[in-house]
C-alpha cells in the first residue's frame, strides 16, 4: 500500500470581512474532510447574510424594529455598479452561494485536486470572504 495515498488530508476553512482600510478574520475551523469544511462555510455565509439583512419577521427581531429602506441616490447603499447598473447586495450573494449546489460541487472538485477555493461577496462599503484550502500532507 502506498503510504501517501492512505494519509488523511485536513482542510482549513476561514471567513473574513473588511473594507478599504482593514480586514478581520471572523472565524476559522480545521476539518477532517472537505465536505465538513464546506458545510461550515455555508453556515457562515448564512449567518453573515442574516446579520447584514435580517428577515423583519424573524422571531428574534422585536416587532417594528426594522423598516424597508429605498436605495436612493443620496444613500451610500444606492451606489450602482458602473457596468451592470446593479446595486451590490452582499447578503443576497451570500445566500445564493450558500444554496448553490453547482458552486459547491465546483469547490469540492478543486479541493479534491489539492487547490484552494475562495468566494467573495461585496457591497458598497465592505467585502465578505469565504476560503477553504487543503493543508499540506
Amino acid at each position: 500500500m502506498n503510504p501517501a495515498r492512505g494519509a488523511a488530508r485536513w482542510y482549513v476553512a476561514e471567513s473574513s470581512a473588511g473594507d478599504a482600510a482593514r480586514s478581520v478574520r471572523l472565524g476559522r475551523i480545521t476539518a477532517p474532510t472537505r465536505r465538513l469544511a464546506l458545510r461550515w462555510l455555508r453556515r457562515q455565509a448564512r449567518r453573515f447574510a442574516d446579520a447584514l439583512d435580517p428577515d423583519p419577521y424573524a422571531p428574534w427581531v422585536p416587532g417594528r424594529a426594522l423598516h424597508p429602506v429605498s436605495g436612493g441616490p443620496g444613500l451610500v447603499g444606492g451606489a450602482r455598479h458602473p457596468l451592470t447598473g446593479a446595486r451590490p447586495d452582499a447578503p443576497a450573494e451570500l445566500r445564493a452561494w450558500a444554496d448553490s449546489f453547482r458552486e459547491h460541487d465546483y469547490a469540492l472538485l478543486r479541493l479534491a485536486d489539492g487547490l484552494p477555493y475562495e468566494f467573495v461577496a461585496r457591497d458598497a462599503l465592505a467585502w465578505y470572504g469565504l476560503v477553504v484550502r487543503p493543508l499540506g500532507r
